[in-house]
């Protein structure tokens, strides 16, 4: 019998793996709705659907290996980055999905949510006042108006599959939807700074890079006292807090 090892598991959701099948269970049936649809309108490889049983979804496995995970090493040629990048264009590029996702919050929105969560930061003393502020100045960069694209959502490295140089699939697509393409970018490469340019080479078109880094600031931001209180560790070295840092 195989063995049922936990992905991840918090209050909100949890990912099992049984063998060659993973088990999502999810507390809001509304994100497995999402995630089904936008899998099966996303034009990359994404994983085989096996059954749907609310609250649960079972998934077929992926071949290959995931380019890493943010606080972790990176792994693959930066073919291979250049690869995915490639993958994030045709996503963008495709037809859009009928709904927003989490990358398609409005402006108006998103700063307000920015500016209460920065005044929690430094209220609560979890992150130093001067850190905070330098990051909300470099997050402002993101608060522009954008063409919506088909995007993710929540396209971290550890949801990117490839085989050798070979995309073969993106798994959790919960956050899939109408947003903005460069938070795409700049989650994927979130703390892999170093492969920005391959991913970029890969996607084919100019980037605005201080749009890339302000999503960098405004996505970690928002993360750390999420983290925190869901049994993560945004402080670890290579994760959220460092890269905040790294914008001082």
């Amino acid at each position: 019998m195989d063995e049922v090892s936990v992905v991840v598991a918090h209050s909100e959701r949890a990912t099992l793996r049984v063998g060659d099948v993973f088990l999502k269970v999810d507390a809001d049936q509304a994100r497995l709705d999402v995630e089904v649809e936008a899998m099966a309108l996303a034009p990359v490889p994404t994983p085989k659907v096996l059954w749907r049983k609310p609250p649960a979804l079972a998934i077929a496995a992926l071949p290959g290996a995931t380019l890493g995970r943010l606080g972790g090493p990176s792994t693959g040629s930066p073919t291979a980055w250049a690869a995915a990048g490639a993958a994030i264009r045709k996503l963008h590029d495709a037809p859009l999905p009928p709904r927003p996702g989490r990358a398609g919050r409005s402006i108006v929105a998103l700063a307000a949510e920015l500016d209460d969560e920065c005044k929690l930061l430094m209220t609560n003393g979890v992150l130093p006042a001067d850190l905070v502020t330098r990051n909300r100045q470099v997050a402002e960069a993101a608060l522009r108006p954008w063409t919506p694209a088909f995007t993710h959502g929540d396209l971290q490295i550890a949801h990117v599959f490839v085989d050798g140089d070979e995309v073969t699939g993106i798994i959790d697509w919960s956050e899939a939807g109408q947003g903005d393409a460069l938070y795409d970018l700049a989650t994927f490469t979130l703390g892999h700074e170093e492969h920005l340019d391959d991913v970029i080479a890969g996607y084919g078109t100019d980037i605005d890079l201080d749009v890339i880094h302000a999503w960098w600031s405004l996505r970690s931001l928002l993360a750390v006292r999420w983290l925190s209180e869901h049994g993560f560790d945004p402080f670890a070295p290579g994760c959220e807090v460092d890269v905040l840092r790294s914008r001082m």
